[in-house]
């Protein structure tokens, strides 16, 4: 990406938006009170779908069943850029009070997912409105971010094959920071996630009679210790890795030495190369720890994300971008990365000239944050971010 054009920004398009707010904002809250869980966003697929055809775009539906792409070509510019926004809620039962609540109990857009949706449709009103670029842009709205595995399965099922992307964005609000500011990571700023189950296979005895037995329960804890000197000895002290043991389940009984046990981990880092040594080393430590028993252990790897890395050229040009919208003072450009994880991650993997940044949702440091019951998105960064958004199209596909 060629840096070598000045960044321009069009105030009118933040005027634009920020006069149709209150649409935007019902928007928003339409999608809030149906939310729905991943793979199952039916109604707003077909809510943003409907949005989008009125608006001009040609719309693609079914990617990763609920997902949809959709395609605004101006001129005769040959570059195309991505813009993509998650769609699915979690399964939470919802305590903000609010007048558009969700309706649906144990359901709730406690991520933000519906507000980046409607960043992307609004954004996507204005540039339909405007048409102030020559080039195409395809609106990528993403299911099943949560399960991290929606934009894994958008990528299987043809999604830049289909819709080749030169370069591609994404972003996500983020409570305390502050309202409508912009921050920024070059490099990782998101880590790997890998969920990983370990079923630990010994021989049931009574618990008087230990001698009898290989106890399931007493592995599983010594393979839980073993798993925490992966971080303090194989990893260097300069990257960054976390093994948590989030369960540890064996047995219903105190007087019997069990057969079975199981441990189911959450392992995060900021690299792939990292990833894969910790992951090499759990299987090992597992296996021989196992083996010291006379028990074995069969290794699960239920789900897993890479990190999140940012290109270089997509970050610079974006901090140019955000920075002539809203002021160098509201664009912090070296955040410390999160241990969170976000499957953008697939996409910048499959394209590495791409950024995701967050934006701030404002409420200071005593604020719900997101995946809190109480958490509520800020209407007031809809037109800000929706802004960001139409000035990297208009920048990138400049005559």
């Amino acid at each position: 990406m060629s840096l070598s054009n000045p960044i321009t920004i069009n105030s009118q398009n933040l005027r634009d938006i920020m006069s149709e707010w209150s649409f935007f904002c019902d928007i928003r809250h339409a999608i809030h009170q149906l939310p729905e869980l991943g793979f199952e966003e039916f109604e707003t697929s077909k809510l943003i779908a409907e949005l989008l055809t009125t608006w001009g775009y040609t719309v693609h539906q079914g990617l990763a069943k609920t997902g949809i792409v959709a395609t605004l070509k101006i001129g005769d510019g040959g570059k195309t850029i991505g813009l993509r926004a998650d769609m699915d809620a979690l399964p939470i039962i919802e305590n903000t009070g609010k007048s558009y609540q969700s309706h649906i109990n144990g359901r709730f857009h406690g991520c933000g997912h519906d507000g980046h949706s409607t960043i992307l449709l609004a954004c996507a009103k204005q540039l339909a409105k405007t048409k102030n670029f020559n080039g195409t842009v395809n609106l990528i709205f993403q299911p099943a971010e949560e399960l991290l595995c929606g934009g894994r399965i958008m990528l299987e099922d043809g999604l830049f094959d289909q819709f080749p992307c030169d370069v591609i964005f994404a972003m996500h609000n983020m409570p305390r920071l502050n309202t409508g500011e912009f921050y920024f990571k070059t490099g990782a700023i998101m880590a790997s996630s890998d969920t990983i189950h370990i079923h630990i296979k010994g021989v049931g005895s009574h618990g008087a009679m230990p001698e009898y037995g290989i106890d399931a329960t007493l592995v599983a804890c010594h393979i839980a210790i073993a798993l925490q000197s992966i971080v303090s000895r194989n990893v260097s002290p300069l990257d960054q890795a976390v093994i948590t043991v989030g369960q540890l389940t064996s047995g219903n009984a105190p007087n019997v030495v069990n057969d079975s046990a199981l441990l189911k981990l959450s392992v995060r880092t900021l690299s792939s190369s990292v990833r894969q040594n910790v992951l090499k080393r759990i299987e090992e430590v597992v296996n021989f720890q196992a083996q010291s028993f006379g028990a074995t252990a069969e290794i699960e790897h239920v789900n897993g994300c890479p990190p999140a890395v940012n290109g270089d050229d997509a970050t610079a040009f974006a901090i140019k971008v955000a920075q002539n919208l809203v002021g160098v003072d509201k664009v912090h450009t070296d955040i410390a990365p999160l241990m969170g994880s976000e499957d953008f991650a697939f996409m910048l993997e499959a394209n590495p000239n791409g950024n995701y940044c967050f934006v701030g949702n404002g409420g200071g440091e005593g604020a719900c944050m997101v995946h809190n019951p109480a958490y509520d998105f800020n209407d007031e960064i809809i037109a800000p971010a929706a802004a960001y958004f139409c000035g990297l199209v208009e920048n990138y596909l400049k005559d």
